[in-house]
């Protein structure tokens, strides 16, 4: 079959792995023909969606690494235990709801959302200092808004890098961008351990 399909479309680019179960025909892989000039060119250029990212993966994974434990209301049924099984599962709701969202909003300077994230880090660390939220149900709020802009800021960005550059650099893009939410998870991780336990001496 795939002989008869080869001479009735002897210009089609496939790369043929007869010894492979699945697929038996791929197209070439157009990403790797680019040479070490242009992959540092396509990356400079994504530097723009790249480095909000990672704000923004930052910020999120601080509040969700170093302070989910320390967010703990006295006054009131919940215990510790349930009030962090809370906040991953809002928080979680949050990112699903807007990772969902882009036929109905789509946003083009994503810097905005690592700003708000940014900007709930240091409430969420302030409260955690001086513990001066009344209420556990506006700190749901927050966590809430919180996946809420990750979620967004992720798709958001994939959507706009997938639409801002080239047929023949889209594949490289976005494979480049996919380190954007590892570099900021990873750097949240390691702040958050030794800030965590200065928090918790504080305490």
């Amino acid at each position: 079959i795939w002989l008869a399909l080869a001479h009735q479309h002897p210009s089609a680019e496939w790369v043929c792995q007869p010894h492979l179960p699945f697929p038996p025909c791929s197209p070439a892989d157009s990403s790797s023909s680019l040479s070490l000039q242009e992959r540092w060119t396509v990356v400079k250029g994504l530097l723009r969606y790249i480095v909000p990212l990672v704000l923004v993966y930052f910020a999120e994974y601080f509040i969700n690494q170093g302070l989910f434990e320390l967010l703990f209301f006295r006054n009131t049924s919940l215990s510790h235990a349930q009030q962090y099984r809370w906040y991953q599962m809002l928080y979680q709701a949050g990112v699903f709801v807007s990772r969902s969202s882009l036929h109905c909003c789509r946003i083009r300077f994503t810097w905005v959302l690592a700003l708000l994230q940014c900007l709930n880090l240091a409430f969420l660390l302030v409260d955690v200092w001086l513990s001066f939220l009344p209420s556990i149900y506006l700190v749901f709020l927050i966590i809430l808004y919180e996946g809420l802009l990750g979620g967004a800021a992720y798709v958001n960005t994939f959507h706009n890098i997938a639409l801002k550059t080239s047929d023949e650099h889209r594949e490289f893009a976005m494979a480049a961008a996919c380190i954007s939410d590892t570099l900021g998870i990873s750097l949240s991780g390691l702040l958050a351990l030794p800030l965590h336990d200065f928090l918790c001496h504080l305490s």
